[in-house]
């Protein structure tokens, strides 16, 4: 009889600590201090993100999930049969769980996502739930490039939900698709979810929530930083800042110094001033035309896209020319 465990393939590309270490150091010592935002992610991030997607303020989620139920049957003729469905950051699988309603003859699900444990606990859960389907998860930095696993499969198709395009600076969103175009063939697809530009005062509570999650989430990075480096943030010395840079169409996320202070890691000094931030994440708003002008640059054309009625929202299926 076949576990559950045996019917998930597991491929470990995982980041290394020397990897973390050394991005880390490298931010800290920049002027403005700056943090990669995949970090935030490890197995707690992870889970706060999870709780993050189910506040009342946070639409991004909801807003997403809605559009996937209302066209998931007509992504599912665009896409095909036989089909390798590849995700990028595999979250809690419920937004691929409404896919799988429709992709009904689907050869393979590919899962790629940088917190190991969490990964795993996903395919596991989804494994359970679809006990015929195919699971390969990899785990790794997708914004690196990387080979897959061999999929047998008539086609490809990418998924990128959640808006975490965002999270680029628009040059490294061009460096992603072209990552993702160079594991695509002529004609696979690439489903991508884009935050859209909207009145600011929507924005700052989304990212500013009232019962504090966003802000756990935030500083979660300073403890897997103490726990895993051997750094020594003072938990209670940082606070939470998220504000609408509409110059620069981006949500940015920081973590505010509230003393002047020194931090050692791995024997390295670094000295904090007070009020001085830390850069730890940008989610930049597209419009739709904008969005469209990027992939175009990678290769990609727009087959077909969808909006919320409040325009808050976008999802975009486009094909490797």
């Amino acid at each position: 009889m076949t576990t559950l465990k045996q019917a998930i393939q597991f491929t470990d590309n995982g980041v290394e600590y020397s990897s973390f270490l050394t991005e880390v150091l490298d931010g800290l010592k920049r002027v403005p201090k700056t943090l990669p935002a995949k970090f935030l992610y490890d197995e707690r991030g992870s889970e706060l993100f999870e709780e993050i997607t189910n506040l009342a303020e946070y639409y991004p989620t909801r807003t997403e999930i809605d559009i996937l139920e209302s066209v998931k049957n007509e992504i599912a003729l665009l896409i095909g049969p036989e089909a390798a469905l590849i995700e990028f950051g595999s979250g809690s699988s419920r937004k691929i769980q409404i896919l799988l309603q429709s992709l009904k003859d689907l050869s393979v699900y590919v899962p790629i996502d940088i917190s190991k444990e969490f990964l795993y606990a996903s395919s596991l859960k989804l494994a359970h739930d679809y006990p015929t389907l195919h699971i390969h998860a990899v785990s790794g930095d997708y914004t690196a490039p990387m080979t897959l696993p061999d999929l047998n499969c008539r086609k490809k198709a990418a998924f990128f939900p959640g808006s975490t395009i965002g999270n680029f600076e628009p040059r490294e969103a061009g460096a992603f698709l072209d990552t993702v175009a160079a594991m695509l063939e002529k004609g696979d697809g690439f489903l991508v979810g884009v935050d859209l530009k909207k009145e600011s005062h929507i924005l700052h509570s989304a990212y500013n929530d009232a019962r504090g999650i966003t802000a756990e989430f935030n500083l979660n990075l300073l403890r897997r930083m103490n726990r895993e480096l051997g750094a020594d943030f003072a938990l209670d010395a940082y606070r939470h800042h998220a504000f609408y840079n509409e110059e620069k169409g981006r949500i940015e996320m920081h973590i505010i110094s509230q003393k002047d202070q020194k931090v050692t890691i791995q024997s390295e000094e670094i000295v904090i001033q007070r009020g001085e931030t830390i850069h730890t994440e940008n989610s930049y708003k597209y419009e739709v035309e904008e969005f469209h002008n990027l992939a175009s640059k990678s290769g990609f054309a727009a087959r077909k896209f969808w909006t919320d009625q409040n325009r808050l929202f976008s999802l975009h299926y486009l094909e490797l020319r």
